[in-house]
């Protein structure tokens, strides 16, 4: 796919004004679903076509959504506030993204060296997650639904080598969530902006590294042309969940049969989507490598280990934030994540690091 087909649809303006409320005639309702993404951008843009696609299968055609891509109809992060005050049904995008709504929200993402993917769908499915994500968004009037996960994300794209943490220090990165503030608590300026954006910023300088999502999308968007050093472990994310959020009032309207083929067209899709984004981004990893010379580079430990206490400090301060209900969000990651954390060091942990040895094949 050519890199230029995203930025063309990542830089649409904000299109016409709010449309009429959703069409019910003979049982069967149109819902507009707006993204964060330019369409079918290889990860998130396909992902949330899926979603689109599933909803209107899973309901018999009862509902019919309709996607629209960023800028057609709302920007990209205005998603969230088209659904909530009920200009559009339904969105697609990262709870990264809301920061500016409530911190706590941004947990329900990703955490620096928080969970893994299947550990972020464990804290919500079988940790009391699902509870405090229904919460939060109540607030704002959406119904919320985890619907896949990029898995770990990487560094980012560096023009020059880091030998030291010294060398990130007045930085300006492209990052989002929680990974921004660790980063800034770094010495570095953190710029939240659309993937391509961060190409177009990239190559005129107004950047100096970012990180997007991982090699599948990341080679897309075509940041190799400009940073040939791709760093890892991507600490900031070591997983991104992907989201729907469904105007609340529009989800409570629908019959239960209905309220069920949404859940389960959001919920089903998790896994694929997870899975898919793991396979395409060993392949184009491969690929950038082999064909446009990029260089996989490891964050040097005094770079992890300056992640690690300004990660702490992150966490500290929302253990201690004004809002109630954020404060029991954060111990809830908490507690799941120690609890998992421990059984992984025997479970995960321990198979990985045996593959790793290569004995037989």
């Amino acid at each position: 796919m050519e890199r230029r087909k995203f930025l063309a649809a990542g830089a649409l303006g904000a299109g016409a004004a709010a449309l009429a409320s959703p069409a019910i005639a003979q049982d069967k309702r149109q819902w507009k679903m707006v993204t964060a993404w330019p369409k079918n951008l290889p990860g998130p843009g396909v992902a949330a076509q899926m979603l689109a696609d599933r909803i209107t299968t899973l309901s018999g055609g009862r509902i019919e959504v309709k996607l629209y891509a960023a800028g057609e109809l709302v920007p990209g992060r205005g998603v969230f506030d088209a659904v909530s005050e009920g200009t559009a049904e339904l969105y697609h995008a990262v709870p990264a993204y809301w920061g500016s709504k409530s911190k706590g929200i941004l947990l329900f993402g990703s955490q620096p060296f928080g969970l893994r993917a299947d550990e972020q769908f464990g804290w919500m499915q079988h940790g009391g997650g699902q509870a405090l994500y229904d919460e939060m968004y109540g607030r704002f009037g959406i119904k919320p639904f985890l619907c896949g996960n990029s898995g770990p994300q990487w560094g980012g794209w560096f023009r020059d080598e880091i030998n030291s943490a010294e060398d990130l220090k007045g930085m300006k990165f492209r990052t989002t969530g929680l990974a921004s503030e660790m980063a800034t608590k770094m010495g570095m300026a953190a710029e939240a902006m659309s993937g391509p954006a961060m190409f177009q910023a990239l190559q005129t300088g107004a950047l100096d590294a970012g990180e997007f999502i991982g090699p599948w999308t990341d080679s897309a968007m075509g940041y190799y042309q400009i940073a040939k050093n791709y760093y890892w472990p991507g600490v900031g994310e070591p997983s991104s969940a992907e989201e729907s959020g469904v105007n609340a009032d529009v989800y409570a309207e629908l019959p239960d049969d209905l309220k069920q083929a949404v859940s389960f067209a959001c919920e089903s899709l998790y896994n694929p989507v997870w899975t898919e984004y793991t396979t395409k981004h060993a392949l184009a990893l491969k690929t950038m490598v082999d064909e446009h010379g990029v260089i996989v580079r490891k964050f040097p430990d005094d770079v992890i280990e300056a992640m690690g206490v300004a990660g702490g400090e992150v966490i500290d301060e929302l253990r201690q934030d004004d809002d109630e209900l954020t404060r029991r969000i954060t111990e809830s990651f908490i507690a799941y994540r120690d609890s998992i954390g421990s059984y992984m060091t025997y479970a995960d942990n321990g198979q990985m690091n045996a593959r790793a040895q290569v004995f037989g094949y």
